[in-house]
């Protein structure tokens, strides 16, 4: 899945992508307003981290612009306030759970996934079945059978963009726009790294390569 946080503390901006990216997110990170705007709106994410003392734009107006434009992606708003009356005007521009700085990581982590198990749940449940495999979005976990396999976080990240599409063809270019922030510049065959160890853990059948277009998660026959 991947995140955008919109934060202006670089320091924190820089920590928070660093935590967030070893829990297998990719995360990509801006530090204005206006650009936290453009790229929520025109990126593909699952959910946004918004402070709300932002340069360019506050983050109630962010909040309000997305909303008024139809994007439905979860906001996690972040504030050095924390009296009611700021959590109220945040909610009521749209957002979806609002933290109080200072907190804790480990509080954070807990609403990113919340929210993100409530969008999954909206959606539909999120285990995804293929066959005799199983892909737990919300509890990140893969079941072969009655086995489970471990999956590093960047393999999980591979396998669940394939398997929330699974029958359709995924370009190499898609995978990397969603399992890599948009900062990554090195060799995009890094993907098929990933998927060669998916094939080596999950069965060699499970990911085709359709050639010239990308892969396409199917169930081995």
């Amino acid at each position: 899945m991947r995140l955008l946080i919109v934060e202006d503390e670089r320091r924190l901006a820089l920590s928070l992508a660093k935590g967030l990216t070893a829990e297998g997110y990719a995360v990509d990170v801006v530090h204005d307003g206006l650009e936290g705007l453009h790229r929520a709106g025109e990126g593909a994410y699952d959910l946004v981290v918004l402070d709300i003392m932002l340069p360019g734009m506050n983050g109630y107006r962010v909040c309000a612009a997305l909303r008024a434009a139809g994007h439905d992606v979860p906001i996690l708003m972040l504030t050095a306030k924390d009296g009611e009356y700021d959590e109220a005007e945040g909610l009521d521009t749209g957002a979806d759970d609002y933290l109080a700085k200072p907190f804790s990581y480990v509080v954070l982590v807990a609403r990113i996934k919340a929210l993100l198990r409530r969008r999954g749940r909206a959606g539909g449940s999120p285990v995804h079945r293929l066959g005799e495999l199983r892909v737990d979005t919300a509890a990140r976990r893969v079941l072969r059978g009655d086995d489970e396999v471990p999956l590093t976080a960047k393999e999980f990240a591979v396998l669940e963009h394939l398997v929330v599409r699974a029958g359709e063809v995924v370009s190499k270019a898609e995978i990397l726009e969603h399992v890599w922030d948009f900062a990554y510049e090195g060799d995009p065959n890094i993907v098929e790294v990933y998927v060669s160890a998916l094939r080596r853990k999950l069965g060699a059948g499970l990911i085709r390569t359709v050639r010239g277009a990308g892969y396409r998660l199917e169930a081995a026959q």
